[in-house]
Formats: structure tokens, C-alpha cells, sequence
């Protein structure tokens, strides 16, 4: 086992926008890790912000250490609070790196001593991860494997991932592109933005909105406090919110959606296995495929359309129950007023 490094990392909210701007610094440190190989990244503190990359540059480790409240320190200064004041470890053994950064002292901390400290790892491509801090963000790209990371006071960054992809935040947006495979991330007080994904999506928000662009495969995303704004998706799409509108457009899926405090606007390109829309605090319009069979089941305070040809059944003011082109795809809407449908 070789043990690289003696440094740390701290962990007071306050930093929490100043570890995320350390990137553009000069290192503290940097060890190499050309020669190691490395398979896992475990990555635990308590203050800072971590990033990993992968496959591109020379692998490697840097550590950015900054004063409480953005205060600029020497090299003396910082090595003397890390000396005083915080533990860190970093190592490798049997291909996996460890980084664990914690103060010393839980106490009557002086907050005025306190440090921002950062990780930034350079890895394979092919590489694990598992990283908590609950003081900063994260951010993650090229890497393929399986992905674990938490953090209690920052926002989450992914950009070109695949494998198993599992991330949570208390406190911060979430942002994931051009991802693929397992991809389950949370959020309890920010927004989430998908874009350019595929496979099997979990997303989930307590306090944001979510914006999700060209998206393909089995999702589900839900919030209880935003809107949810989606274009160009396939597969399945299971989505809603208990405080906002819904707006879906150039969908090519089965879909479930619902809101309890706003309106819904969904058009329909092509129709999938189904369509489930419950509004109970807005209006609805709906766009659909002209030439694609349909069985109707609509329910709302009143149903507008334009002219329709090919349909059979019963065609009330309040609601539609009946076949289009002969029937097919079960269409299901319940709204708690108005319903305008028009066709592509």
C-alpha cells in the first residue's frame, strides 16, 4: 500500500460556492497516479467539491485547498491548518484510491481556520466510483462502471456516463447528459435537467422543476414543488407534479402524466402502448396522431375539438367514450376542466 498524501477538507455550508469555484486555481497538490491503475475511486469529506474524469488526460490527483469565506492563504498558512487542524489520507491498494479528508477536532471548531478542499481526479475510463461530501458539489464525466455519490450542500454534474449511475443531493440542482444504461438520481431542493440519455431513468425532485430533452427508454420523473417540461421522448415516459404545470411536446411514447396545480399541453407525434393524463387543477390540450387507432375514454368539465372524422362511439359535452380509426392505443384523460383536442 502506498500512501501519497497527508491533507484534508472541511465542512461548513458557507464554502460550499467557493469549493465549487477552485477549479480555475492552482493546485495545492498533485500526485500522479500513471502507474497504478486505477479500477475504484472512494472519495469521503466533508467540505469541498469533488470531480472525476475519465480517459482523458494523465491520471492523476490534485487537491485545491482555499481559506474560509474565499480568504487567499500562503503555503505556510495552509499547511499549518492542516497540520493543526485536519486528517486526510490518500492512497492505493489492489488498483483502488482512497481519499478521506475530516478535521480533527468536532468541537469548539474555530470556523475562521476553516479550509475548502477539493478533489480532482484524473482516471481511466473503465473506473468505478463512490463519493460523498456534504459540503460541495460533484461532478462526473467519461467514466463507465458503476457510479455512487451523495452530497448534503452542492449540485451533481454528469456528462458522458454508463453503467449503474446512482446519485442524491439535499441541497442542489442536478444536471445529466449524454448518459446511458441505469441512471437513478434524486434531488430535495433543486431542479433537474436531462438531456440526451437512455435506458432505464429514475429522477426525482422535492423542490424543482425538471427539463428533459431527448430522452429514450424507461423513465420516470417526478417532483413536488416545479414544473416538468419535456421534449423528444421515447420509450415510456411515467411523470408528475403536485405544484406545477406540464408541458410535453414531439413525445413518441407511452405515457403517464399528472399534475395537481397547473395546466397540461401534450403533443404527440406517435403514440405508444398507452396514454394516462389526470389534471385536477388546470385545463389540458392534446395533440394526437391523426391516422393511429385509438379507444377514447375522456372525462372533463368540457371537451373541445376540431373536426373529427372515423370515430365511433359516444361524443358528450363532458365526456368520450369510443374507438378513432377503428380503435387501438387506450387513450385515458381526466381533467378537472377544460379538454381541447386537436390532431397532427
Amino acid at each position: 500500500m502506498k500512501t501519497y498524501l497527508a491533507l484534508l477538507i472541511i465542512a461548513c455550508s458557507s464554502t460550499v460556492a467557493l469549493a465549487q469555484g477552485n477549479w480555475d486555481k492552482t493546485p495545492y497538490q498533485t500526485k500522479s497516479l500513471a502507474n497504478d491503475a486505477i479500477k475504484d475511486v472512494f472519495v469521503k469529506t466533508s467540505g469541498g467539491s469533488i470531480s472525476v474524469s475519465g480517459g482523458g488526460e494523465s491520471p492523476r490527483i490534485e487537491i485545491y485547498v482555499r481559506g474560509n469565506n474565499g480568504q487567499e492563504l500562503s503555503k505556510e498558512e495552509i499547511d499549518k491548518r492542516l497540520s493543526d487542524d485536519y486528517e486526510l489520507n490518500v492512497s492505493v491498494s489492489n488498483h483502488e484510491l482512497h481519499a478521506t479528508a475530516r478535521r480533527k477536532h468536532e468541537g469548539n471548531f474555530n470556523w475562521r481556520r476553516q479550509l475548502s478542499i477539493s478533489f480532482k481526479i484524473f482516471t481511466p475510463k473503465q473506473v468505478a466510483t463512490h463519493l460523498n461530501t456534504s459540503g460541495g458539489s460533484i461532478h462526473l464525466d467519461n467514466l463507465t462502471g458503476t457510479q455512487e455519490f451523495s452530497t448534503s450542500g452542492g449540485s451533481l454534474h454528469m456528462d458522458n456516463l454508463a453503467g449503474i449511475i446512482k446519485g442524491e443531493t439535499s441541497g442542489g440542482s442536478i444536471d445529466v447528459s449524454n448518459s446511458k444504461d441505469n441512471i437513478n438520481l434524486e434531488t430535495s431542493g433543486g431542479s433537474i435537467h436531462a438531456r440526451n440519455c437512455q435506458g432505464k431513468i429514475r429522477l426525482e425532485t422535492s423542490g424543482g422543476s425538471l427539463h428533459l430533452e431527448a430522452l429514450n427508454g424507461s423513465i420516470t420523473a417526478n417532483t413536488s414543488g416545479g414544473s416538468i417540461q419535456a421534449n423528444d421522448i421515447k420509450g415510456e415516459l411515467i411523470t408528475g407534479t403536485s405544484g406545477g404545470s406540464v408541458n410535453l411536446s414531439a413525445m413518441a411514447c407511452s405515457l403517464n402524466a399528472s399534475t395537481s396545480g397547473g395546466s397540461m399541453h401534450v403533443d404527440m407525434l406517435q403514440l405508444g402502448k398507452y396514454i394516462k393524463l389526470d389534471v385536477s387543477g388546470g385545463h389540458v390540450d392534446l395533440k394526437l396522431p391523426s391516422n393511429q387507432g385509438m379507444t377514447l375514454n375522456l372525462s372533463a368539465s368540457k371537451i373541445n375539438t376540431a373536426h373529427i372524422s372515423n370515430f365511433s362511439g359516444e361524443w358528450e359535452k363532458d365526456h368520450v367514450k369510443g374507438t378513432l380509426n377503428g380503435g387501438g392505443v387506450p387513450v385515458n384523460v381526466e381533467a378537472s376542466d377544460n379538454l381541447s383536442i386537436s390532431f397532427n
